[in-house]
């Protein structure tokens, strides 16, 4: 190994950090002349971080894509290899004699794989330094008065706002240390992280551009055009009034701190703002709770009497085949695009949990195969708080009525008509009930129920009654 250290190559871990901008670890990385290796490990090994799913490979695969040509312009190499990371990054420092390494923090058990690696490049004489480059506050940044971690997101909030200024971003750098010669990885597409038997990611392509490049045109197009309007218009599906920056925050294209800097100068933008601090919450969460995708964040919930499985309904659920539009359409935006809108989320969320008793796990594991911003925080955080069983969740006994809640943030039926097109001819009023629409009416938009879409799969009163009657049970034997 080199025994200058100035002179010996140094090391930056990408991980869900796939940017240049804002990239804390990387620019710190590229002081001095030293050459650099810039590595990303997929690692599916039980060792390593929640295996990603489909949704989520494929985007990985456009973002690597798309960081590679970045650095390929800089006159850089990504070093791509697989495996467990702590034996690939071991392995590399060994084999390029690297005696500094850099890398952006992870959280909860991958913060602890992390410590873990760096103990071991430590033990071997290759010095380790980490930064915050993913979340606004780190999760040990913001406690209580009694030193405790926060439960309740208002009560996070307020205290996150007086932990302190939030960093400034730093800018990426002009120019990157040479690659090391001779020094090679697997070619991107041995990873297969895309579909193709069959390939099923088409809607995918049509909808995302994976890449810093579109996460920068994202903001500035969300900032420039809708942002005034996201406060009052974000509940409504079929409005363009998000930023659909999710899946760029999830692999990192985009840092936290960008965003909230370039929103600093306005007032509209402070709903807006409020979501990031929602998402620091949840990492605040994973952080407490580290198995949050398995295991209720409140435990009086491990008694809740869940329906036995039914795979049938399971699959009418993940296919849109419920009978209430609004659900349908959710769930088949998901199917086609590796999305669904927030509110969307929340209603179908509540119609698995409450209306048909499926054990929320379900429905955590097909977001996380499904959703291309699948996030380890964010999805189990959701998903529970849906179902009454995480943090400041919403009451169990609050139950969506997803006719009442078509009604209200769909009106007149534009989102639906999107996604579920074959109820589309319906009148406006029938949109969200096509079982009430009468047969004059059905006939005249081509609809025979239980042919050409279904009829309910559970009746919206019935399934509210054994609900709450499941809630009185379980807390009968809390």
């Amino acid at each position: 190994m080199t025994s200058d250290t100035a002179d010996a190559p140094r090391l930056f871990w990408f991980r869900d950090d796939l940017r240049l901008d804002d990239n804390p670890g990387l620019v710190a990385a590229c002081e001095g002349k030293a050459p650099l290796v810039l590595l990303y490990v997929l690692d599916d090994s039980e060792d390593g971080t929640r295996r990603l799913g489909g949704a989520a490979r494929w985007w990985l695969h456009g973002s690597l894509g798309s960081l590679s040509r970045d650095l390929a312009a800089l006159g850089q190499t990504l070093i791509i290899r697989r495996g467990p990371a702590r034996d690939v990054v071991r392995d590399i420092v060994a084999e390029t004699g690297v005696r500094r390494a850099f890398w952006n923090r992870r959280y909860a058990f991958a913060g602890d794989l992390d410590s873990d690696i760096a103990a071991d490049l430590e033990k071997a004489g290759c010095a380790t330094e980490t930064f915050s480059a993913n979340l606004l506050f780190e999760p040990d940044a913001v406690r209580s008065g009694k030193g405790e971690p926060f439960r309740v997101y208002s009560a996070y909030w307020r205290a996150a706002q007086r932990t302190g200024e939030i960093r400034n971003p730093v800018t990426p750098p002009k120019a990157l240390p040479p690659p090391l010669p001779d020094l090679s990885g697997e070619p991107l597409d041995a990873l297969a992280l895309l579909p193709t038997d069959p390939d099923w990611a088409g809607g995918l392509r049509d909808a995302w551009q994976p890449g810093e490049s579109d996460a920068s045109e994202r903001l500035e197009s969300f900032l420039a055009d809708r942002v005034a309007a996201y406060a009052k218009r974000r509940d409504f599906p079929a409005d363009p009034a998000t930023s659909k920056l999710s899946p760029h925050l999830r692999f990192g294209e985009i840092s936290p701190v960008r965003i909230w800097h370039a929103t600093a100068d306005m007032r509209e933008a402070q709903k807006f703002r409020s979501e990031l601090g929602w998402r620091d919450f949840a990492w605040h969460a994973l952080a407490q709770a580290p198995d949050m995708a398995r295991t209720n964040l409140r435990d009086e919930f491990d008694g809740f009497p869940w329906a036995a499985p039914d795979e049938e309904i399971l699959r009418a659920w993940q296919m849109g085949r419920t009978g209430y539009p609004i659900v349908d359409a959710g769930m088949r935006q998901l199917w086609q695009t590796g999305w669904m809108h927030n509110r969307v989320r929340m209603v179908v969320a509540s119609f698995l949990t409450k209306h048909l008793l499926i054990d929320w796990r379900h429905g955590e594991q097909w977001f996380w195969d499904t959703l291309v911003d699948a996030d380890p925080a964010n999805n189990p955080f959701g998903w529970q708080w849906v179902a009454g069983s995480g943090f400041d969740a919403q009451p169990y006994f609050r139950i969506f009525n997803p006719v009442l809640q078509g009604q209200k943030f769909d009106p007149d039926g534009a989102y639906v008509r999107a996604f579920v097109p074959e109820i589309g001819d319906l009148p406006d009023r029938d949109i969200h009930k096509p079982w009430e629409a009468s047969p004059m009416e059905l006939k005249a938009a081509g609809i025979e129920l239980g042919v050409d879409y279904p009829t309910p799969i559970v009746d919206h009163r019935e399934a509210r009654e054994r609900s709450l009657e499941a809630y009185q049970e379980m807390r009968q034997a809390d």
